[in-house]
């Protein structure tokens, strides 16, 4: 209240004021000096205040973006360059495998060659349609199965191989079938040994001979040649498909790509006269 009358009052008044004005000054001065001092400290205060308010924000930001980087780096080091299949279709194998699963005419003027693996889900999806086009396309395509399991799936090359066992009493396919429409349930299996040995008696086979056959080498050289293979033409993901010895490009491995290339094989192969 006495500043706010001495600010208000008549210099007369002020001159008959008890408080000294060098007083009245100082204090100005202080308040002065104070405002110039704390005015900073504020700004800087607040400053700080803000950063750490959004310094989380920026962190989770920077997480992001490294996040998105090393999965785009990932997904470009997942990127495989393929090469043809050479026309003799040779690849060194050991103690000579046999010829490759064919569904469909073995003498159809496409073929299709996929190398899958069976604990793969989009190679799930592809048997399914790879049927379909047998029937579809009735003696003029062939599908070829390779078997390409991957090292992170744990159960696939197991798989493979009572693929293979079940191929040696000539029931591949009933067993390839199988493996893709049961992934679900033996991918997830504690044992899937035992899963495989139950699919075996289900579709006929001699479990005996087919244990045999699991143990054995001629069931896992098979898979060994497929997998030689298929590292020889630069393949490391599944489903990777070729039709007539080339390579089924990325954005064509979808229903309508896959026919629009095998429309095309078999169009040059009757402009071929073939």
């Amino acid at each position: 209240m006495l500043l706010k009358n001495l600010f208000w009052s008549t210099p007369k008044r002020l001159d008959r004021a008890p408080i000294d004005s060098k007083l009245i000054r100082q204090w100005l001065d202080r308040n002065a000096a104070c405002h110039l001092t704390t005015e900073p400290l504020r700004r800087t205060f607040f400053a700080r205040s803000s950063m750490k308010r959004f310094l989380p924000f920026v962190i989770v930001g920077i997480v992001a973006i490294a996040t998105l980087g090393s999965g785009a780096m990932l997904y470009h080091s997942k990127r495989q360059s393929l090469v043809a299949i050479p026309a003799n279709k040779d690849v060194p194998v050991a103690n000579g495998a046999e010829s490759p699963h064919i569904r469909g005419n073995p003498d159809a003027q496409v073929t299709l060659e996929e190398f899958g693996d069976f604990q793969c889900p989009p190679c799930g999806s592809f048997a399914g349609f790879a049927e379909e086009l047998v029937k579809e396309y009735d003696s003029r395509v062939r599908v070829v199965f390779r078997n390409f399991p991957l090292s992170g799936h744990e159960h696939a090359r197991e798989a493979a191989i009572a693929a293979e066992a079940a191929g040696i009493q000539g029931k591949f396919w009933e067993m390839h079938d199988t493996l893709y429409r049961e992934q679900a349930s033996w991918s997830k299996a504690p044992n899937p040994r035992e899963v495989f040995e139950s699919y075996a008696g289900t579709i006929g086979l001699d479990i005996a001979q087919f244990r045999k056959d699991m143990d054995g080498e001629k069931a896992k050289e098979r898979v060994d040649s497929d997998k030689a293979r298929g590292e020889s033409l630069g393949i490391k993901l599944t489903p990777s498909l070729y039709i007539n010895n080339q390579p089924v490009e990325q954005k064509d491995r979808n229903p309508e790509g896959v026919r629009a290339q095998i429309n095309s094989a078999l169009e040059q192969k009757s402009k071929s006269g073939a």
